[in-house]
């Protein structure tokens, strides 16, 4: 008989920009989840796969609930309900440096019909920045006092290590999902690279003009030379928005295309050529059909 193995599900939810792709990558220990300073960055639920020895957590990491405006926020909040039906736990991150917002009780009310079902831990996360994190902790947890208050900053390694070993420790027997050696995220090559487009598009605009933004990986192919070339087109809603991610004299695209190079070539060790090109696709958004067709499967419509 072969040794027991442990194997669950755990959605990490919140409102957004609260650090939950933050704190996946860190009990990752790789980059899977595309963070930015904005809000709304993650659009779809992404699987992070963290395997210790017998045990393994299959994460969802999810799109922060709010109020949606159009068919895209309407898929995004459709996508953490879907990541709540079937999971052995949740991780709730809120950010100790403000208090509860109309959205953070969205959520609360999003985990209620979980409670005795799954653990749920409230983590108050962005500590090390915090004013009065004790205050704002008690606030968040008088929204679901089921849930269990922890306190931790989703750059602090040793305090994100003691977070997986007690979410390790809570998952039941059972078989492993992926395999031991396999890569950490489910995205395919594809999804991965047009999520660092994204990101690094989204750090350098402004406005709306993020928020128009979608990307989809067009060619990938081997170059004779050793060099990994990827076509990449980034979408907007709008001809002006295509000349803002332009820039004057291709600038910004530039910018964009060299950090976002950068990544990949440190992820991959090995030397990439990123093509990008600016297409406009009025509307996606509001799109279902659209949406299907840029990579947002799922129950939209």
């Amino acid at each position: 008989m072969g040794e027991k193995t442990y194997s669950g599900f755990v959605a990490i939810v919140g409102k957004p920009n609260v650090g939950k792709s933050t704190l996946l990558n860190n009990l990752l220990g790789v980059k899977v989840a595309p963070i930015s300073p904005r809000p709304q960055t993650t659009r779809k639920r992404l699987r992070g796969i963290l395997t210790e020895g017998r045990r393994q957590i299959v994460f969802v990491d999810t799109p922060g609930l709010h109020k949606p405006m159009d068919a895209l926020g309407e898929f995004m909040d459709q996508e953490v309900y879907e990541a709540l039906a079937d999971v052995n736990a949740v991780v709730w991150v809120v950010d100790l440096r403000h208090p509860p917002t109309p959205e953070d009780e969205l959520v609360a009310k999003a985990l209620k019909p979980l409670v005795g079902k799954v653990p749920i831990l409230l983590v108050g996360n962005k500590l090390d920045e915090a004013k009065y994190p004790e205050e704002a902790l008690k606030a968040y947890h008088a929204l679901l006092p089921e849930a269990e208050p922890r306190r931790l900053s989703a750059l602090n390694e040793k305090q994100v290590a003691g977070l997986k070993a007690e979410l390790l420790a809570l998952m039941p027997e059972g078989p492993f999902y992926y395999p031991e050696d396999h890569a950490k995220s489910d995205q395919t090559f594809g999804e991965w690279v047009a999520e660092i487009v994204r990101e690094e598009a989204m750090k350098r605009l402004w406005h709306e003009v993020p928020y128009a933004i979608a990307t989809k990986v067009e060619e990938v192919a081997e170059r004779e030379n050793g060099v990994l070339y990827i076509k990449v087109v980034v979408y907007v809603e709008r001809p002006s928005q295509k000349g803002i991610v332009i820039g004057e004299g291709g600038k910004k695209l530039k910018e964009i295309g060299q950090a976002a190079r950068k990544q990949l070539e440190v992820f991959l060790n090995r030397k990439v050529y990123l093509d990008l090109e600016v297409k406009v696709y009025p509307d996606w958004r509001k799109d279902p059909e659209a949406l299907r067709e840029l990579g947002y499967r799922a129950s939209v419509g």
